[in-house]
């Protein structure tokens, strides 16, 4: 059991790597860094918002308005090393 904690703590970590190579990616195409319109980044933006949507949508429904600035990578980069120092640490003392 130990060892499945540890590879979901493993998944979430490279999770956290996707949502900030999303976070950066967006970034260097608002401010015309990259090109938009290049089939490698375009595929890569598709592929990093396909796994990184599901878990930002319903965040991004329930917080406010906040002008241009999108705060939830940070509320789901919080959540993800919430999960990772507190959750699967007490998971893992249940069974020892």
């Amino acid at each position: 059991m130990l060892e499945l904690l540890g590879f979901i703590s493993y998944l979430i970590t490279l999770y956290v790597y996707v949502i900030i190579a999303s976070v950066i990616l967006s970034w260097l195409m608002a401010f015309g860094v990259v090109n938009p319109y290049n089939r490698f980044v375009s595929a890569l933006d598709q592929a990093l918002r396909a796994v990184t949507e599901p878990l930002l949508r319903p965040i991004r429904n329930a917080l406010p308005d906040f002008g241009g600035i999108d705060f939830s990578p940070l509320i789901l980069l919080l959540g993800c090393f919430f999960v990772q120092s507190v959750v699967l640490p007490n998971v893992a003392k249940l069974f020892l």
